[in-house]
């Protein structure tokens, strides 16, 4: 039968044997795309928050924990996945649905989309491949340097702004129908733009070529006139695996992982940056605690607060260990009524990005801008506090307790100076390192700040790595994760030759934006 002529014509739908032909409406791409690129992040981002030391494994020695990274594996590398198949030609055909169709507002989020899977994936990885990522007549791929890719980065958000800001075209497009970040809000995807800008231009302040102004124009685009930025979360439905949260129980994606003891310090009152001696309302003897710490933190059986060290498993506890991200002692089944911690549910939004994060950055580029603290500097970083707190009261376990401890907390110099000398970098990023704690983004970014700052405890005020790193690290911490195994090991190892990638230690070679310099 499979000999006939009309069953080969039957056969014959396509030219591209990777494809169809036909585009389909760009709606029927969008809601796709994103979630699987903020899954990437999830994903990738539980990795990075061990080399941060935001959570460690439940187990001694773990590679994550010590710098490592498993051989032969693509245990982290699923936003290589997401960023080049699960998006990859799917957001291509997207953009060219929309432009033929002039629906140029899903061209513009198509634009932007493209520029954060390549912010996420060249922050985690350095040199990716860019120039020749889509090229249907190559089946091995040079890198491109990440000076290259963070100005494709540049340019792709600069087109999608100008596309968000076309008025020809189908209007209402339909954007709304598929968008499960702002629901088809253009203006919202416009302050996400610029503050992608901001981040994009400020990861680069270790280069001579940095300037202060440029982030803070960007910042001030990402605010807009009523001085706000829209939080960016992504929903969803949590039902099944297949639409819950990755964080969440049925995913059991956390259950060997604990909160640290570095997180848990920043927010009990026990950091030296932090360090409060204002007493706590409800516990008598303590020091004030971050009101934050029942909201995000897990207790233990016997409802302390502990964290575990890198490496070290369950004893480091001195105690019993916190429980599960879920509330509970071991594995992912919740009693209930029982809620899990901060966002960890199944049906929680995860961000994307956060008007807290900005404001950090806001804060540091303020600090640098003048070299000294400043009243502006000190400005933004209260606003970067405030914003985080106003998002996770929602978590909170006791919202009184809560605002009690907020009320505090930020009239208590030692946290909030009351004059700018008061402010000093190490605040900032210590505040930016809560607020980025927990979801995929975030992780992600306080990594890339961590290797901007070559991992200082005198920055990161109480952070220390492991006193045993990874075998294979010859002594240095990780600044870049491996790309993808079965695709770059397996296929493609000449390219990685070029770039060093073969060498087992590959993944402690510093990355170009951390580096000084042009």
């Amino acid at each position: 039968m499979f000999t006939t002529s009309g069953c080969e014509n039957w056969l014959d739908v396509n030219t591209n044997p990777n494809g169809p032909d036909q585009l389909l409406p760009s709606e029927l791409y969008l809601p796709q795309i994103q979630s699987e690129l903020v899954i990437g992040m999830q994903w990738d981002g539980r990795y990075a928050g061990q080399y941060t030391q935001g959570w460690t494994s439940t187990g001694v020695d773990n590679t994550f924990d010590l710098h490592g990274h498993p051989a032969s594996s693509d245990s982290y590398s699923q936003l290589w996945r997401a960023v080049y198949f699960s998006m990859g030609y799917n957001l291509s055909d997207m953009i060219a649905s929309a432009e033929k169709d002039g629906k140029y507002d899903f061209v513009g989020v198509g634009h932007i989309m493209r520029a954060l899977g390549w912010q996420v994936l060249t922050d985690y990885h350095g040199e990716i491949i860019v120039s020749q990522a889509f090229d249907p007549a190559k089946r091995t791929f040079d890198y491109d340097s990440q000076e290259f890719v963070y100005g494709e980065i540049k340019r792709l958000l600069e087109e999608g702004i100008k596309n968000l800001e076309r008025t020809d075209g189908v209007q209402p497009s339909g954007l709304s129908k598929g968008d499960l970040i702002y629901a088809g809000d253009k203006e919202k995807w416009k302050k996400f733009a610029y503050g992608l800008l901001a981040i994009n231009a400020h990861r680069l302040s270790n280069k001579s070529s940095y300037d202060p102004n440029v982030v803070l124009n960007y910042l001030s685009k990402a605010f807009g006139p009523d001085n706000t930025f829209p939080d960016a979360l992504i929903t969803f439905a949590g039902t099944t695996t297949a639409d819950a949260n990755w964080y969440g129980p049925l995913r059991n994606n956390l259950g060997t992982l604990r909160q640290s003891k570095f997180i848990l310090n920043l927010l009990n009152g026990s950091n030296p940056a932090l360090d409060t001696t204002v007493p706590d309302p409800v516990i008598t003897g303590e020091t004030l605690n971050d009101p934050r710490i029942t909201a995000m933190m897990a207790p233990a059986t016997d409802a302390a607060y502990r964290g575990l060290e890198p490496g070290k498993g369950t004893t480091s506890a001195g105690g019993a260990a916190p429980k599960t991200f879920w509330n509970t002692t071991s594995g992912n089944t919740v009693v209930p009524g029982s809620l899990p911690v901060y966002h960890f549910g199944n049906d929680m939004k995860h961000p994307v990005l956060t008007e807290a994060l900005l404001r950090f950055v806001q804060a540091e580029a303020e600090l640098k801008k003048a070299g000294t603290p400043t009243q502006a500097a000190l400005d933004a970083y209260k606003k970067g506090i405030e914003s985080h707190m106003t998002y996770a009261r929602q978590f909170a376990a006791d919202k009184t307790v809560f605002d009690q401890r907020k009320a505090l907390y930020l009239t208590d110099p030692a946290v909030v100076p009351a004059a700018p000398a008061g402010l000093t970098l190490s605040k900032i990023l210590l505040q930016k390192y809560i607020a980025t704690w927990g979801w995929g983004f975030g992780f992600l970014e306080t990594w890339s700040d961590l290797r901007k700052y070559h991992y200082s405890s005198s920055v990161y005020t109480g952070f220390m790595l492991p006193a045993t790193l990874d075998i294979v690290n010859n002594g240095n911490p990780a600044y870049r994760a491996r790309p993808r195994y079965n695709s770059e090991y397996m296929w493609n190892r000449a390219a990685l030759d070029k770039i060093g990638g073969n060498d087992p230690a590959y993944h402690t070679f510093e990355t170009w934006f951390s580096k000084p310099g042009q």
